[in-house]
Formats: structure tokens, sequence, C-alpha cells
């Protein structure tokens, strides 16, 4: 986004915001300044950085749901909590112990924390205890006094026992035990050191040559090319084909499943560009034999595809929407069910043990669910979108645009795919009769980074 919109959205959010909502926000971002907590202030804390580059798209996303604003999320950004949720990953930007005592504020009831004030009375001075209305208060205060830090959080800790709310007391004793380095390390900034705890296993490895197979088909002859020309940018080797009836694509499908040069790369992608229904591709034919959506799915789970078993399998789909469809009860044969709730976010089925790097040469066995490692993006708009001269599908063209930046930013493809949902939110808006509606459905177990 531009930081002319990135303006209208921040003017947006802190419209919304209550003055306690304000006040966590000011501390999220790293301010102890939170008195003048009003929308105002908030508003130009927010343009400020804006204006020195530290605030993007993906920084008020993580901001809002911090403060757990999901309907502002949806509303503003066009993106769910779970979408989000899919998206934190290496790219937080927000201070994990200040995320962990806005938490630990939100679950903290009215007796809970005078029980705490009453508990630190020794501590802080009463007139600051009588103005704290939050426990975030409580923390800034103590903050100022340098009795609790990142670094330090052993006081927080016992209070929270002391006051008999064992389960926070957990919570803040887990983010010790992540921060806290060896005695032997010589580690200064709390971030460097939880850098060295994170999961060997956080990134998929892209790094075959080539990086991965891409097949394109191109059914309506829109966009094809462009995507030919992306996916070999990301140095995959493609395969563009157009023009393609539904035997014909499901049957190019099956191959591209099941060739053996999947054992040899990284990754696999598939783009299909077609007219369609809700759950079919009707690719060119004229009598309405539709290709289950569903069934390119399924034909690339580990027990069909083994060969891609642990690799990320990445779906763009960019279906034109008939008018009127005639009955699409007769398949091709072959025709695989699969219903489309089988894939969830979360993962499912029966794990498939595949045999992935285990370093030193050595190999190591991983249990992979069986619809793990899915990314499927499926945008549809109306057919009448084709008879434009020179249509381009949006959706495909912010896929572009966005990858592009994500290189350059390393943005991981799922924090890519949420940079389209604002593009084409606000073509929406712009454009309430030529709306693109757009769904993602992944099962990612890793962060996926295109180059």
């Amino acid at each position: 986004m531009a930081n002319g919109q990135l303006c209208q959205m921040i003017s947006r959010i802190c419209e919304d915001l209550s003055s306690g909502e304000c006040r966590r926000l000011l501390y999220l971002c790293g301010s102890l300044d939170t008195d003048s907590c009003g929308s105002d202030h908030v508003r130009e804390v927010l343009t400020s950085w804006l204006s020195r580059g530290r605030v993007d798209h993906l920084y008020l996303v993580e901001l809002l749901f911090r403060l757990r604003c999901f309907d502002l999320l949806k509303k503003l950004f066009h993106i769910s909590k779970q979408e989000v949720e899919g998206i934190l990953g290496q790219d937080r930007a927000l201070s994990e112990y200040r995320v962990l005592m806005s938490d630990v504020s939100e679950d903290m009831g009215t007796e809970d924390l005078e029980s705490l004030k009453f508990l630190l009375s020794g501590s802080l001075p009463r007139e600051r205890l009588a103005r704290a209305k939050s426990f975030l208060d409580v923390i800034v205060e103590l903050e100022k006094l340098d009795r609790v830090s990142s670094e330090r959080v052993e006081l927080i800790e016992q209070c929270l026992k002391d006051i008999s709310r064992v389960d926070l007391a957990r919570k803040v004793k887990g983010y010790q035990n992540l921060t806290s380095a060896p005695e032997n390390e010589n580690i200064a900034e709390p971030e460097r050191r939880r850098l060295s705890y994170q999961s060997p296993v956080e990134e998929y490895r892209l790094q075959s040559d080539p990086r991965g197979e891409c097949l394109i088909i191109d059914c309506v002859g829109s966009d094809g090319d462009m995507l030919e020309e992306m996916f070999s940018w990301l140095h995959f080797k493609v395969t563009l084909v157009k023009w393609l009836g539904v035997g014909d694509t499901l049957s190019l499908l099956r191959q591209a499943a099941q060739q053996r040069e999947n054992q040899d790369v990284d990754a696999f992608a598939c783009c299909i560009i077609s007219r369609g229904t809700a759950t079919d591709l009707l690719a060119t034919d004229s009598h309405r034999l539709g290709l289950r959506l569903d069934t390119v799915r399924h034909l690339f789970t580990p027990d069909c595809c083994p060969r891609l078993a642990g690799k990320p399998k990445l779906f763009f789909i960019q279906t034109y929407s008939v008018s009127d469809p005639q009955d699409c009860s007769s398949r091709p044969t072959g025709h695989l069910a699969h219903r489309e709730e089988d894939l969830e976010t979360d993962g499912g089925g029966e794990p498939l043990s595949v045999e992935t790097d285990g370093g030193e040469g050595y190999p190591s066995v991983e249990s992979v669910p069986t619809d793990a490692d899915v990314f499927w993006s499926h945008c549809w708009t109306d057919e009448g979108q084709l008879d434009e001269k020179h249509h381009q599908s949006v959706y495909l063209q912010a896929l572009r645009e966005a990858v592009l930046r994500g290189q350059r930013r390393r943005t991981h493809l799922v924090g890519v795919h949420t940079e389209m949902n604002g593009v084409i939110f606000n073509h929406n808006r712009r454009n309430p009769g030529a709306r693109y509606n757009i769904n993602l459905r992944h099962t990612l177990r890793k962060n996926l980074y295109m180059l």
C-alpha cells in the first residue's frame, strides 16, 4: 500500500479504537507515555512513524491482531484472524515481551488487579497505584523504575503466583524460558537471543535447481504469459498450456502429479485460469461438464502424489463465474470425490512419514498430515470481466506485484497474500460492479520464501 492509503487506514483505525485500546496500542508500539491515549495522539504517533518508515501494511495488521480487534481486521484489511495467525512468524514487528504484557492485561479481572496493586503497595508510590486502571498501567510504572523489563520478568511471575493467577504466571515463565540464553552465550539483546531458539524447521527448503515445477493452465487466454514470466523469474521450471477442455485439463493435472521430476524439486505450483462455478472448473467446454476443484486438490495429496510429500504445493486459481451454468453432475471419467471441508487450515488426516534432511548428511523422518503443505488461493469474479478489451485479472496482477515486493523485503508467502487482500479490497471499494472475491485456505507448516 502507498503511504496515502496507509494514512487513511491509520485514521480509520483510530476512529474505531476505545481509549483502552489506544493505550494498549501505544504500549505495543514501545511507548511508556500512555497517559495521552486519545485517538488524535495515536494518529499523530503512527503517522509520524509512517513518514520515517517504521510503519507499513503488515505492522498495522499485527497491531490490530494483538489488540484482538478482529472485526477491524476483516472490515479494513479484508483478512481473517486465522489468516493473520498464519502470517505471524519470523516477520513479527512487535516485541514479544510487550505482546505478552498486553495479553496478560486483557486476561486480568478487576479483583486480580486490586490484589496486585495491594501486593505492590510497598514498591510503587500510592498516587501512581491509584491512577492505575489496568495491569498495563502497573507494568508501565514498574518499567519506569527499572523493576521490570523484557529481560527481567521474575517480579511479575511471582506476583501473579501470589494472587493465585498461576495460569498467567506460566505464560510469563514460558516467555522467560524462551528468552534465557545459555550461561556461556554472550548475547546482549533479547531479540538476538530469541533468534537462537528458532526451530530449524521454521522455513521450507527452497534450494533445488530449478526451485520447483510450475504448471499453468490458461483456458481464457489471459494472464498465462505473465504468470509464466513470474515463475520463471522465481527459478521454477514452467509449463504453460492454453485453451484446454475439461478432460485434457484433468489428464494434464494427473501427469503433473505423477511426474518423476517432482522428486528432484523443493516445491510445486499450479495456476489455473478458467470459467467456472462455485465448485467446478469449466475450462473451454461449452456443455458444462465440470472438473471439481476438490479433485484438483486431491490429486496432489501424499497418497496420490508421494513425490511431493512434505513439500509446499501452491495453487493460484482464477475463475470467471458463468451467469447461467447448466448441470455439472456429469463428470469426466475418473472424477474423484473430495469434500472442500476436508482441507482445513490446521491440517488433518492420517500422517505420512517422509524422509527429510536431518543435518550432517543424515536423514530424519518427519510425520506429515495427509493434507499438509498446501497453499490454496482461489479468486472468482464475474464472467463479464472477460468482455473488457485487454482484460487482466486484478487478482493475478496483484499476485505478481506482491511477490516482487515480497522478495525485496523477504516476506513469506502468507504475508504476500495479505498484501494482495488489501489491493483487492481497495479495488472492490472503487469498483463495486467488478468485484473480485478471494479465499485463502492453507496448511503450510513452515514459512515459505519464494526466493
